[in-house]
């Protein structure tokens, strides 16, 4: 029998299918990009982990990989017998694998004993991560190891770093153990079903569905889709679907393809989407999308935000997680109908939030509307600089006062059928300016991909001739998501016809 690991009980514990693939064919993984960049984000919290729990450097670290599976269960045991703080030790048992973040020995009843700590990179307890303890405790426990008790230790966002590599604070505990110790025969029993699962000769049958991507995005997912019959309308293109009644058709009875879901289940914002999908023919309100901005007179000025998060802050004064402007684009459209554009971009490496907020305010001028599209994300944003920068607090939130936001105008009068149920501008562009392209743009053509340029960028290991290209590439980026408002601005106006 396999020693089925933490991980795939997890997988099992999401989706039978999911745990038969990573085992029998895990070459049909493939991890998206932003999955990818949570293992990294992982990795990294884990390292500030074991500054924190083991500050003066005492403490023993095992690498699976490196020294291979048997040698690492070995060595687990071994230090079990000392009295230092051990990362990654690792215990099977029971037809299960685990290895814990860190394990720190503490004393009950005149012996010693051992406190569990998982390490989790997220800002709050989830579901999963409770299960992840119990399998945790359970592998141990089994395996022998006097476990006195588990937590999970998460970020607190709230956490602000006083810089100097000071971490001391990153990280919150919450005690798991009565929950652990209560769920063993819980624990066990995933164990036996998922090795059934695992000795099947064939892959059991599981149709795609909202659990291919909770709690984890299943890089499996792409190869599951391929199997599918292809469904011309799917349901999937209507917008937040909150009914009840359509949820339970699409969840519980299958239910694929908008053709089949009855007219009174659909808001009109749905049923919209399901007649012009249907029908093949766009739908724009041009009457009132033109009044709805016919009361805005220039200067006119269209901004987009770039930014940067970081689970482990780097720069001074800020929090796990925030989103840390690095660079906007501005296209100014002036009375007389001159379009110019400027730019802020910072891969300095030091906190660009204070340049920032100045070049902002100075790029935006002092009357005239400020057209973004998704209003909350960069009225929030300024908020936030407005918070830590008080000297020029009234003149951030003053282009605040200002921000109109083109995307209720999208949502309420146009939709396209190549939009496939969403008002991203990276789907309303197209249809409207099918001139502008994201994908013919040169290394960067998404928001994911601007945070990974950026984070090259800044590298001191990226070559000067590297960054200036990334330089290039996120400013033709940025620029396109302003120019993009631009063309949309002037056609719901009709100042310019569709193409």
């Amino acid at each position: 029998m396999r020693n089925l690991s933490k991980t795939k009980l997890l997988a099992y514990r999401q989706c039978r299918k999911r745990l038969w693939l990573e085992i029998h064919r895990p070459e049909l993984r493939s991890d998206s990009t932003a999955t990818q960049a949570s293992f990294a984000v992982g990795n990294q919290v884990g390292e500030i982990a074991r500054q924190l729990y083991d500050p003066k450097g005492r403490g023993a670290l095992i690498d699976p990989k490196l020294e291979g599976f048997d040698t690492a269960l070995a060595r687990s045991m071994v230090l079990l017998a000392s009295s230092k703080p051990i990362f990654e030790a690792g215990f099977a048992a029971d037809g299960a694998l685990a290895f814990a973040d860190v394990m720190l020995p503490v004393r009950r009843g005149g012996k010693r004993a051992w406190r569990m700590v998982e390490v989790k990179s997220s800002t709050s307890v989830k579901d999963y991560h409770r299960d992840d303890a119990c399998i945790q405790a359970y592998v141990a426990q089994t395996a022998g190891v006097p476990l006195a008790g588990i937590a999970l230790a998460h970020i607190d966002s709230d956490w602000v770093y006083p810089g100097g590599s000071d971490y001391d604070g990153l990280l919150v505990e919450h005690d798991l153990t009565a929950e652990a110790f209560g769920r063993a025969e819980e624990v066990k029993a995933w164990i036996a079903e998922a090795q059934t699962t695992s000795r099947r000769r064939t892959a059991p049958k599981q149709g795609t569905g909202n659990h291919c991507a909770d709690p984890y995005e299943c890089g499996f997912l792409a190869h599951c889709q391929s199997q599918e019959s292809k469904t011309e309308y799917p349901v999937q293109w209507l917008p937040r679907v909150q009914n009840k009644a359509l949820k339970a058709l699409i969840e519980n009875d299958g239910l694929r393809d908008m053709r089949h879901v009855p007219d009174e289940l659909l808001n009109a914002k749905q049923l919209r989407v399901k007649k012009h999908s249907l029908s093949g023919k766009p739908f724009f309100d041009a009457t009132n999308a033109a009044a709805a901005l016919a009361p805005l007179k220039a200067p006119f000025y269209f901004l987009d935000f770039e930014t940067i998060q970081f689970a482990v802050p780097i720069w001074k004064g800020t929090r796990p997680f925030q989103q840390i402007p690095f660079q906007f684009s501005v296209h100014h459209l002036s009375r007389t109908g001159k379009l110019r554009s400027e730019a802020f971009l910072d891969l300095t490496g030091k906190d660009p939030s204070k340049p920032f907020a100045e070049a902002l305010i100075a790029s935006c001028g002092a009357r005239g509307p400020v057209f973004v599209y998704n209003a909350a994300f960069e009225k929030t944003r300024i908020k936030e600089l407005a918070v830590r920068f008080p000297k020029i607090n009234s003149a951030l939130l003053a282009i605040n006062e200002r921000v109109v936001d083109l995307l209720p105008v999208a949502e309420q009068h146009y939709y396209h059928p190549s939009q496939q149920g969403s008002w991203s501008i990276k789907k309303v562009l197209p249809a409207i300016a099918p001139d502008l392209r994201y994908e013919a743009l040169d290394g960067v053509q998404n928001g994911g991909m601007a945070m990974t340029a950026y984070m090259e960028a800044i590298s001191p290991k990226t070559s000067s001739a590297r960054r200036e290209k990334i330089r290039q590439q996120l400013l033709d980026y940025c620029g396109l998501d302003t120019f993009a408002m631009v063309r949309l601005w002037r056609f719901f106006t009709g100042a310019q016809e569709a193409e």
